[in-house]
């Protein structure tokens, strides 16, 4: 094999590895832990006063998503959580029909600086 020809080999496997890495980094597992929702790295999940529960639509767009991720789903969603698509065509995760979310200004696990945030923002307790 030339140079040329491992380069392109080299290019496609680097290439094939971060798009599946991508894909993984955006779905999102969660989990009960010490009673709250949070995702995979332990960050935790929060819900917004104003999305309405089973509407399949969430409240926060545009500059609030900057603040507020939303939680995208994995492959394997089952009840008590669904997805909803946003508006700008995205899946997002919910749990009893609330979207989910993170908060920006958490940075660590088990951070939980968006509860109760502007009393509209609130830890996904179960």
């Amino acid at each position: 094999m030339n140079t040329a020809t491992r380069l392109t080999a080299c290019l496609i496997s680097c290439l094939s590895a971060t798009l599946l890495l991508g894909g993984a980094a955006r779905a999102d597992e969660v989990m009960k832990k010490d009673g709250i929702l949070v995702n995979a790295a332990g960050m935790t999940v929060y819900t917004f006063d104003k999305d309405t529960a089973g509407s399949g639509a969430s409240a926060c767009n545009g500059p609030c998503s900057d603040n507020w991720p939303a939680v995208a789903p994995s492959a394997n969603v089952a009840a008590p959580y669904s997805v909803i698509t946003r508006e700008d065509g995205a899946k997002q995760l919910a749990y009893q029909g609330k979207p989910l979310y993170l908060f920006k200004k958490d940075s660590k696990p088990g951070d939980r600086n968006g509860d109760n945030f502007k009393d509209i923002w609130h830890v996904v307790k179960n």
